[in-house]
C-alpha cells in the first residue's frame, strides 16, 4: 500500500486587527444667533401637519416657501424629517424627538413675548384649543360663546375631537388648553373641576304608539334602543343596569354620535337614554318628549381638565371661570 504524502501547511499567518470603520463626524451644535426663528415655527407646522400644504396654511405662507424652508432644515438638521408613506408624509425618527419639546418651547417663547401678568379679555385676541364631544360642545358652548361675545369679542375658540390616549400630552405641551367631559383617569399633573352633575333621561317620539304617560320596564325592554357609541360596539351605562336584573334590552342602531342618536328617534319609536342636557336640547324644537328611566342610572359629573403647568396663568384662569359660568347659565325647564 502506498502512503499518501500530506504536503507540509505553510503556518498561517497572524491577521491583522481590523481598522473599525471611522465615525462620522459629529456635527457642531447649532448655534442660534444664526437660525431663523420663522424656520423654528415651519418646523412645527410641518410637524404637526404632516403636510407641505397644510403647514403652509397654518402658518400664512405660501406652499413654495414651506417646501424652501423644508429644504432648509433637512440641510440645517442633517435629517429628512418627513418622508413619504403609504398614507402621506410621515415623521422620521428625527422628526419624533423634536416635535414636542419644540412645540412646547415655541409656546413658552409666545407667552414670554405677550408678557400677559394681567389678561385684558377685551383687549386680547388669544385663541384658546378645546377638546370635547359633541353632546359637551352643544350643552356649553352656546352660553360660553354668548359670554365672550360680550366680554372678549376678539377671543377665538377652537374645539377638536376629544383622544383619550392623547389629552395628558396635548395639555402638557399646550397643543389644548382644555379638555371638557366625563374624564375618569386620575393623573398626578392634570388638574380637574367639576362643571356640573349630569343625570340620563330617557326620550321617545311625542306620538309613539307604544310608550303611553309613564316607560314602564317591560315597554322599555319590549321596544328597539339607540346607543351612541364611539366605535360602533360594547354597551352602555343602561346595559350594565340591566344586567343587574337579569334582562337584556334590544339595541337597534349604534350610533358614533350624541346630536344624530337623539335625531334617530324624532322619526322611529326607538328609546334613546342620554344626558339631560343633551335631551332638552331636541325637546322643544322637535316632537320629543323627556322621562324617566324604568332603571336606577348612576349620575355623572361633567369636568373641565387642564395641565398643572397653567394653573396660574391668567388667561387659562379667565377660560376656566368662563367655563364654570357657562355650566352655570340657566336653562330653560321642562
Amino acid at each position: 500500500m502506498h502512503t499518501a504524502r500530506r504536503k507540509a501547511r505553510a503556518p498561517r499567518r497572524p491577521r491583522a486587527p481590523r481598522t473599525p470603520a471611522p465615525s462620522p463626524p459629529a456635527k457642531p451644535d447649532l448655534d442660534l444667533a444664526n437660525i431663523n426663528l420663522n424656520l423654528a415655527v415651519a418646523l412645527d407646522a410641518l410637524l404637526t401637519e404632516g403636510n407641505v400644504t397644510r403647514a403652509a396654511a397654518r402658518v400664512g405662507i405660501t406652499q413654495s416657501a414651506m417646501s424652501h424652508a423644508l429644504r432648509q432644515l433637512r440641510e440645517l438638521l442633517g435629517d429628512a424629517l418627513l418622508i413619504r408613506g403609504r398614507g402621506g408624509m410621515v415623521r422620521t425618527p428625527r422628526a419624533e424627538q423634536l416635535a414636542a419639546p419644540l412645540h412646547r418651547g415655541l409656546l413658552e417663547v409666545q407667552r414670554a413675548l405677550r408678557n400677559e401678568s394681567v389678561f385684558d379679555p377685551k383687549a386680547s385676541s388669544r385663541r384658546f384649543i378645546l377638546a370635547t364631544t359633541d353632546y359637551f360642545a352643544s350643552a356649553l358652548l352656546p352660553s360660553l360663546l354668548e359670554l365672550m361675545d360680550t366680554e372678549a369679542p376678539l377671543v377665538d375658540l377652537v374645539v377638536r375631537p376629544l383622544v383619550i390616549p392623547q389629552i395628558e400630552a396635548q395639555l402638557e405641551s399646550g397643543e389644548l388648553d382644555l379638555v371638557v367631559g366625563a374624564y375618569p383617569e386620575p393623573s398626578p399633573v392634570l388638574r380637574q373641576q367639576k362643571l356640573f352633575t349630569e343625570h340620563f333621561v330617557c326620550v321617545v317620539r311625542r306620538d309613539n304608539s307604544v310608550v303611553k304617560q309613564r316607560l314602564d320596564l317591560e315597554t322599555f325592554l319590549r321596544l328597539p334602543h339607540v346607543l351612541m357609541s364611539p366605535r360602533g360596539e360594547g354597551v352602555g351605562s343602561v346595559d350594565i343596569a340591566l344586567e343587574k336584573l337579569g334582562r337584556t334590552r334590544r339595541i337597534g342602531v349604534r350610533l358614533p354620535y350624541f346630536l344624530t342618536a337623539a335625531l334617530a328617534v324624532t322619526r322611529t319609536n326607538h328609546v334613546l337614554t342620554a344626558p339631560r342636557r343633551l335631551a332638552e336640547l331636541f325637546v322643544e324644537p322637535g316632537n320629543l318628549r323627556i322621562l324617566p328611566p324604568p332603571v336606577e342610572l348612576a349620575p355623572f359629573d361633567v369636568l373641565q381638565v387642564w395641565h398643572e403647568r397653567f394653573d396660574d396663568d391668567p388667561a387659562h384662569r379667565w377660560l376656566r371661570g368662563m367655563m364654570l359660568r357657562a355650566a352655570a347659565a340657566p336653562r330653560s325647564s321642562r
